[in-house]
């Protein structure tokens, strides 16, 4: 099959190109970038005053399966991330069971095969059934299929064991991925420690819970000279923090998600628990250091965190509901609307954070339109406004805190190697 668009701005970070182009996609790969293509295709599409890109990679999403398909399968859950833009995401290992074996790898990967609309990457896990107690066999769930290590959800406490799971990730060639939490320290709380907690009658999560871990978790990848990425940066001293390791010649890459830049603690006024997220929302003052630190470069990537809920979990009262949020169908329309539009970041660096650094961080082969790699693209309308409608969200949950927000910049095509996987 043969797609050719026409007369798109052609936006491709890895190969320095940002130009009205036409691409042409050929059995599923990118076969041409250049300017008046008079190539022949079964299939062309007009893109005059649309964006061309690579298509996103999300490196932090929650599928749930297998387990909760109540929740989510990855069958809608790649659904949601068609309609989003995004051709790429890791699945993190919380399911039930957690990706702590290779069985459990062979498990997923058979439903992915069976049921993905776009590329589903695993991660495994760092300890088995993520109790932070006993390391996994981390050499086989890299020869299984894990392309990264992670206990997302929550955080290895034990200095000596997360030491030695950097030790053998950087033998096997993995990615450890760290949820930054010191239970100790976060406790039971629900929201940002602060005025706001105290006004509400909730309890507090500090800031020092997930900076304090994001200092230990880099030194003690430092102590053995192995890479290290921090999920969801929600605060300014992390920010601070990984900027001074960054100089520092440390292996760090962090990502932060569209809520932390886009929504303040001071918007849970009406006890929204669509609203609880952890780590929490926090200060103006943190949302303008992740805007800083996107802007300068100290954040490398952006990412979802897509986390799926059933409206029983989340229609309850605010301590016990659910923490988390969904973010695949919202993630770029948020990201064009506070950082394209606030001249945060250019169209470049906001693919840049979105495909081709995600894509790096995790070793693989995608955010790029070079010629040969797979045509995973995405078309977007920057200027077309509508509204994020509960009703049309694909995602098996709806717990969204934009549900009802006009935004910016409709996905108009998906292609996912080579094929219109979603089109509005």
């Amino acid at each position: 099959m043969s797609i050719l668009i026409k007369n798109g701005r052609v936006v491709d970070p890895a190969n320095q190109i940002d130009k009205v182009a036409d691409v042409l996609v050929e059995n599923g790969k990118i076969a041409k970038v250049a300017v008046n293509l008079k190539d022949q295709a079964e299939t062309v599409i007009d893109a005059s005053g649309k964006i061309v890109a690579p298509g996103l990679v999300d490196m932090h999403v929650h599928l749930r399966e297998p387990g909760r398909e109540d929740k989510e399968t990855v069958c809608s859950g790649t659904a949601a991330a068609a309609k989003g833009g995004i051709t790429t995401v890791l699945a993190m290992p919380n399911t039930t069971p957690a990706m702590d074996s290779p069985e459990h790898l062979v498990l997923l990967q058979g439903i992915i095969k069976r049921d993905a609309r776009v590329k589903v990457l695993a991660c495994g896990a760092i300890t088995k059934s993520r109790l932070g107690e006993e390391l996994t066999d981390i050499a086989a769930l890299k020869n299984n299929g894990a392309v990264a290590l992670s206990d997302d959800g929550a955080s290895v406490d034990n200095d000596a064991l997360m030491l030695e799971a950097f030790r053998q990730a950087k033998a096997a060639g993995l990615l450890t991925i760290c949820h930054c939490e010191d239970k100790k320290l976060s406790g039971k709380g629900v929201i940002n420690l602060g005025f706001n907690s105290t006004r509400l009658g909730l309890r507090g999560i500090s800031k020092e819970s997930e900076y304090a871990r994001v200092k230990r978790d880099i030194m003690l990848a430092q102590e053995v000279g192995a890479r290290v990425h921090i999920a969801h940066v929600s605060c300014r001293e992390s920010v601070e923090t990984i900027a001074q390791a960054k100089q520092q010649g440390v292996q760090v890459t962090c990502e932060t998600a569209p809520h932390y830049f886009a929504l303040t603690e001071d918007e849970i006024v009406d006890y929204d628990t669509n609203m609880k997220i952890n780590p929490p929302l926090r200060t103006r003052q943190d949302v303008e250091a992740i805007k800083r630190g996107l802007k300068e470069g100290v954040i490398d990537a952006i990412a979802s965190d897509h986390a799926p809920h059933t409206e029983n979990e989340k229609d309850i009262e605010f301590e016990r509901a659910e923490f988390g949020k969904i973010g695949l169908e919202s993630d770029l329309v948020i990201s064009i609307m506070e950082l394209v539009e606030k001249n945060i970041l250019d169209w470049p660096g906001l693919i840049k954070v979105m495909a081709l650094n995600p894509a790096r961080i995790l070793g693989v082969d995608q955010g790029t339109l070079s010629p040969g790699k797979s045509a995973d693209l995405i078309i977007v309308d920057p200027i077309k406004e509508f509204v994020l409608e509960k009703s049309k969200i694909l995602s098996k949950s709806k717990n969204s805190p934009f549900i009802g927000r006009k935004v910016k910049g409709r996905v108009e095509y998906t292609l996912y190697e080579g094929k219109i996987v979603y089109q509005s």
